[in-house]
């Protein structure tokens, strides 16, 4: 059966690695788009703003079809890729992991920045809280008065999360359910009458 689900960390977490006078301080954050991450990013070059490198890696979605990887001035390959491939080993996703460097006044080769973005990343991770979450859609139920009882019943379920109604010629109630649950809830919705089921593309 398909597997609807993905894992991530509950909150942030960070790590620190020192080598040769250098710091490398990780924060490992939860995230859920492209956008946020911009922010945290932002936020966290704000926050560090003496630091000689804000280097990053994420991943996006819970097939991981987005990522991205970021050197920030260090030597191609030395930063970025060691943060993702950590993500990767502990197969995670809808996170994303900053790395801030203050240099030490000692050079520590490709080698020593390899194993020190590695590492730090590392300890973040290790002292994250690592969570399993359900792949969820969205719908909106469009649905006349008379019958509204009876979509209810339907959506009164563990796996449903209704997350917003309202009432203008017909109700409307927006439900998150888990993706491998949708197609079955949605097929016992329209056999009721009246009842018309969208899709709501996530933002």
């Amino acid at each position: 059966m398909f597997d609807d689900t993905y894992k991530t960390i509950a909150e942030v977490s960070e790590g620190i690695y020192k080598e040769k006078g250098s710091k490398f301080i990780a924060i490992a954050i939860p995230v859920e788009s492209e956008l946020e991450i911009k922010n945290k990013i932002n936020e966290i070059k704000k926050q560090y703003f003496d630091a000689r490198h804000h280097c990053y890696a994420y991943i996006l979605g819970y097939n991981k079809e987005a990522y991205r990887i970021n050197d920030d001035g260090e030597p191609s390959g030395t930063a970025g890729k060691p943060i993702h491939g950590q993500l990767l080993s502990k197969d995670l996703t809808n996170i994303l992991v900053v790395v801030v460097r203050y240099f030490g006044g000692v050079k520590l080769g490709v080698s020593g920045l390899i194993t020190a973005y590695k590492e730090a990343t590392k300890s973040a991770l290790e002292s994250a809280l690592i969570v399993e979450k359900t792949v969820n859609e969205t719908y909106l139920v469009y649905v006349n008065y008379e019958y509204l009882n009876k979509v209810m019943q339907l959506l009164k379920s563990d796996f449903i999360q209704i997350k917003n109604q309202n009432y203008e010629d017909q109700y409307m109630i927006e439900y998150s359910i888990r993706m491998r649950e949708a197609d079955r809830i949605n097929h016992e919705l329209q056999k009721i009458e009246t009842v018309k089921v969208e899709y709501k593309k996530n933002p």
